[in-house]
């Protein structure tokens, strides 16, 4: 089996414990370098997802969850290579504390992944069309070359409908929304740990 690996800290916990069994899977695609450099120093080889084909299996964190398993995902910054992951497995699980928990997503702000030329274009277009605020995070570029613009005071609904909208803007690489594919399984930490 390879494993798509997700970014962050929960994922970190993830990586530790796949280290204890790597010799049960082939390999691991990964969603960062940081990630990337965490499977090597555990023995997991790294493999190109342009060589693997789909994989069976994908396992990452959140920084919101809501009840139909749609997903805020990007305070990493890896939420673009984290969505093409996403896609191209056949299980997405999702590893969230409860307070990642919200009856509606928003109050993290929404990350999206920008060209870095287009980021003032992309940020009035948000402004106009959802009335969230957009701020650049400053100083972060993405494994891909690209910035991050981050939506504040947004309410989300629909987040089917928001994800279809802001990926028509151009300039937008990827949106930190995942509901078009939300999760198959979200696991919340806890005693017991429940699933979704």
């Amino acid at each position: 089996m390879i494993v798509g690996v997700g970014t962050g800290s929960t994922v970190a916990y993830f990586i530790d414990a796949l280290g204890r069994i790597g010799h049960r899977i082939k390999g691991a695609v990964s969603s960062s370098e940081q990630s990337t450099a965490r499977l090597r120093q555990h023995g997991i080889e790294v493999l190109d997802l342009n060589h693997t084909g789909n994989l069976s299996l994908y396992v990452d964190g959140a920084d919101e969850c809501e009840p139909n398993r749609c997903l805020i995902k990007g305070g990493g910054a890896a939420l673009t290579r984290e969505k093409i992951i996403a896609e191209a497995s056949e299980r997405f699980i999702c590893i969230v504390d409860p307070s990642k928990q919200v009856p509606v997503l928003g109050k993290f702000p929404l990350p999206i992944e920008v060209i870095p030329m287009a980021r003032s274009l992309v940020a009035r277009q948000i402004l106009a069309s959802t009335g969230g605020q957009p701020v650049w995070r400053d100083g972060v570029v993405t494994d891909n070359g690209n910035v991050v613009l981050d939506v504040h005071n947004l309410q989300i609904t629909d987040p089917v409908a928001l994800e279809r909208s802001l990926n028509q803007i151009p300039g937008v690489v990827c949106v930190g929304l995942f509901a078009r594919r939300p999760a198959d399984v979200v696991i919340v930490g806890g005693e017991p740990p429940r699933v979704l």
